[in-house]
C-alpha cells in the first residue's frame, strides 16, 4: 500500500473522528465481517462471481487491517516477513511443493 493510500485511510477516519471507536476488538471484529461479506461473493458459485463486489469487499478488508495496524502501532512490511520466515520453516519447498498438507502432515 502507498504511502498515499495510507495517508487517505488515517485522514479519512481522523476527519470523522473515528479513531474513538477503532479499539483493536472492534476493528477485529469489523475484519471478520468484511471478510465474510467478501466469502459471500463467492457463496453459492466460485467461477461465476461480481469482479466489481469483490473488489469492494477486499478493499473494505484491506483498510481495516491498515487501521488495525495503526492502531497497534504495528509495521505491515515487519510482521507480514516475520510470518513468511515461519512459513517458510514450517512448509519447506521440497517437502510441501504442489501438497495442501497442514505442515504437521509434511513428513
Amino acid at each position: 500500500m502507498t504511502q498515499k493510500t495510507i495517508d487517505r485511510i488515517r485522514r479519512f477516519t481522523e476527519d470523522r473522528d473515528w479513531e474513538q471507536f477503532h479499539t483493536p476488538g472492534n476493528i477485529a471484529k469489523s475484519i471478520v465481517i468484511e471478510a465474510a461479506e467478501l466469502l459471500e461473493c463467492f457463496q453459492w458459485d466460485e467461477e461465476e462471481y461480481d469482479l466489481g463486489h469483490v473488489k469492494e469487499e477486499l478493499a473494505d478488508v484491506l483498510v481495516y487491517c491498515r487501521n488495525m495496524l495503526d492502531r497497534l502501532g504495528l509495521d505491515e512490511d515487519e510482521i507480514v516477513n516475520a510470518k513468511m520466515d515461519q512459513n517458510e520453516r514450517k512448509y519447506p519447498v521440497d517437502k510441501a511443493k504442489g501438497r495442501n498438507d497442514k505442515y504437521d502432515k509434511l513428513g
